[in-house]
């Protein structure tokens, strides 16, 4: 339901003229903990994959309901990066997961201080399903988030590895979202939309797209093979 709305969001705001940026933030205690966890629960699978199925067709029906799902999560998490408007993510107190990928995906973010980023998948035996944190931070940083499963990255620590572009607090987060998307606003909507392009073209260039189906592929693989981890982890949830 979730991705079913913000594609209805996104829609509505690409085709209103009257939209020159887009800012996404979170409702509530926090921006997002990410997707759902029990999702192999939701596309049939009933408290985790037989041990025979690995080989034969009810694994192949597994994952490729498992890849049905992860795409629509990798296209929802790009629609931000593909956007031909400009975005702001406004991200508080907690962006982990998936959500951490859907908010660098925004062209500009910004965080409030306190709050806390972080990818805890290989903890359950997840993986990731848009790999952009290479791409905007670098590998060696990436591969400490990302193999450590770390969820406790300050705001000013994503700022100094290049996944947030300003802290400030939570009190102004919205405030400093929407002067920010307003001094988007204010420049030549053709200049800043031919300019967004230009910069995603140059990372398309250096392979970034194909690099990123590449990731998605693994995290498929990851997520329709059973191990012991991530049994536990499934038994608890």
């Amino acid at each position: 339901a979730m991705i079913a709305e913000l594609n209805h969001a996104l829609d509505r705001a690409e085709s209103d003229p009257a939209v020159r940026v887009i800012v996404l933030s979170g409702e509530g205690r926090a921006f997002s903990a990410g997707f759902d966890l029990d999702m192999g629960l939701e596309i049939g699978l009933d408290g985790g994959m037989e041990e025979e199925a690995g080989a034969g067709s009810d694994r192949e029906a597994y994952k490729s309901a498992m890849r049905r799902e992860l795409t629509q999560d990798f296209n929802i998490i790009m629609r931000f990066w593909d956007c031909p408007k400009p975005t702001v993510a406004a991200v508080h107190t907690y962006c982990l997961g998936s959500a951490m990928e859907m908010a660098v995906a925004c062209d500009i973010t910004l965080a409030a201080s306190g709050c806390r980023f972080g990818a805890p998948e290989v903890k359950f035996g997840s993986g990731i399903v848009a790999l952009l944190l290479p791409w905007l931070c670098g590998p060696k940083k990436a591969k400490e988030l990302l193999l450590t499963g770390t969820d406790r990255l300050s705001a000013e620590q994503a700022q100094a590895c290049g996944l947030v572009n300003q802290v400030v607090s939570a009190e102004t987060l919205l405030e400093s979202a929407r002067a920010m998307a307003m001094d988007i606003a204010a420049n030549d909507q053709l200049a800043v939309r031919l300019t967004k392009q230009a910069i995603n073209r140059s990372m398309e260039t250096a392979g970034m797209r194909r690099a990123l189906l590449d990731g998605l592929e693994a995290d498929i693989e990851i997520e329709s093979t059973e191990t012991d981890e991530s049994r536990q982890f499934n038994d608890i949830l």
